[in-house]
């Protein structure tokens, strides 16, 4: 490994351990402040900080389904380490490393969670569209998802990607 693809990893594992510590201390800021008390509402009818132990995913799906989550994070995590891997060190290639780092931190925040608790701590409620309950881990995954669909329809080639998919070429030689 170069000198240049090793200063990156580095850069991604501090990048992903710094997003994480942000997002287990606001986790537990909630546990400490918020589960046993009321509300802290920051804007009237609009958003507020609310305690809620998740053991599903958005919208109430898939309650109570531990291993299903656990399983289906750790092979995305392989994915996503196989795909930095694959990611040129170049600035061209840098907000796919960006969006790497968020989706890596966004996940293993919330296994932990899950492995640790067994449920996902959120707090995050937008009260006037009745929005569900999140916490900065699904800000991470739900930022990094949406840059990641705007680079790939509005920024990179075709061509640019192969590298990171390698078998999405063999596919097309077919």
């Amino acid at each position: 490994m170069n000198t240049k693809k090793r200063n990156s990893c580095i850069l991604y594992a501090v990048g992903v351990l710094l997003l994480l510590l942000v997002d287990q201390f606001t986790k537990y800021l909630a546990s400490t402040y918020l589960k046993n008390g009321s509300d802290v509402i920051l804007i009237k009818d609009i958003f507020q900080l609310h305690y809620l132990e998740n053991r599903g995913a958005a919208f109430g799906m898939l309650q109570g389904q531990k291993l299903w989550f656990v399983i289906s994070t750790v092979i995305m995590l392989t994915l996503m380490v196989l795909v930095y891997f694959r990611t040129p060190v170049e600035k061209k290639y840098g907000w796919i490393r960006f969006i790497l780092a968020l989706l890596t931190a966004g996940a293993i925040g919330n296994l932990i969670d899950r492995l640790r608790l067994n449920y996902v701590v959120d707090f995050f409620y937008f009260e006037l569209i009745n929005f569900p309950v999140f916490n900065v881990a699904d800000i991470y995954v739900t930022v990094g998802m949406a840059l990641l669909i705007i680079l790939v329809f509005f920024y990179y080639k075709d061509e640019e990607l192969e590298i990171l998919w390698p078998w999405k070429k063999k596919e097309q030689e077919k």
